[in-house]
């Protein structure tokens, strides 16, 4: 479950992350653990949904069993904290399956994190913004507490497994200062991404304030209103009544246009556009007006 503590993806694969085929320098196996021993790890940035693809995933469980073994390591105060395989859990138990394979490694905080990570953006076809940008922070932070060998730093590591740009990768990023109701808003298109990164900047106040503004006036800040409104945030001068004053702004609809020359069209053949109308009319009239000279 997400909380406020804390594209095209090339990742490594399966034998990578959880080093199958690696020379063991430590000692892992595998082995089927009861669910009730498995536990969620302290932060997961990834949702576990009880939707259509949860459904199909359970039904091929239930058919095929757990071909990929979850990945887990051991906790202080008994059982094991799955680190890859959540999905796969909730899946077993709406299955009625009672327990599942899984790999028992002994892991740091900071490897945990980056396997945790890895296994999610490589098999989940789909991510909720929130759901990158906290993965994204998640792996980098371990990536700079662990120290990135060589001269590469943290972000150019996430650049090259993922395929964004480092400064999408920094902005996808900001969206985890945003508070979870304005981070929800992003997932559900009510907050568009890059007024959403430009209101990350705000304080957890005057965000409150901008989410309050929004059901308010059922409005989606623009990019140009958020901009405004971190302007007067870095200013010092944003208050509630100047949020609410820029959202309830009208926002400007282009007129309908109606051609000058519709109420001719009783004169002419049926499918005439207006242009030809036009042509028409302008023919005639100079005609006339030749006319009328001489």
């Amino acid at each position: 479950m997400r909380n406020q503590t804390i594209g095209n993806l090339a990742l490594t694969g399966y034998g990578d992350i959880f080093n199958i085929n690696a020379e063991k320098t430590y000692s892992e196996y595998v082995e089927l653990i009861q669910l009730t021993d498995l536990h969620p790890p302290e932060f997961h940035p990834f949702l576990v949904n009880d939707d259509d693809a949860m459904t199909r995933l359970s039904e091929n469980i239930k058919r095929s069993g757990v071909l990929e073994p979850g990945l887990v390591r051991s906790r202080a105060d008994g059982g094991y904290e799955l680190i890859s395989g959540n999905r796969r859990k909730r899946a077993c138990e709406l299955a009625g399956i009672a327990a599942m394979p899984v790999i028992i490694r002994e892991l740091d905080d900071d490897n945990a994190a980056i396997a945790m990570v890895d296994s999610n953006l490589e098999t989940r076809e789909k991510l909720l913004l929130s759901e990158k940008a906290w993965a994204y922070r998640v792996k980098m932070e371990a990536l700079n507490h662990k120290g990135v060998k060589g001269d590469k730093h943290s972000v150019d590591v996430l650049v090259e497994q993922t395929g964004e740009s480092r400064n999408q990768v920094f902005r996808l990023i900001r969206l985890t200062e945003l508070i979870i109701t304005l981070l929800d808003k992003v997932d559900a298109r009510q907050l568009a991404f890059n007024p959403g990164v430009e209101l990350s900047y705000l304080t957890q106040k005057e965000q409150s304030a901008v989410a309050a503004a929004m059901d308010k006036f059922q409005v989606k800040p623009s990019l140009s209103q958020a901009q405004r409104i971190k302007k007067a945030s870095q200013d010092g001068s944003l208050t509630t009544h100047g949020i609410e004053s820029i959202l309830s702004e009208q926002k400007k609809t282009p007129e309908k246009t109606t051609h000058k020359f519709n109420g001719y069209g009783q004169f002419f053949p049926q499918g005439y556009t207006p242009e030809q109308m036009e042509a028409v009319i302008v023919s005639l009239l100079t005609e006339w007006k030749d006319r009328v000279a001489v």
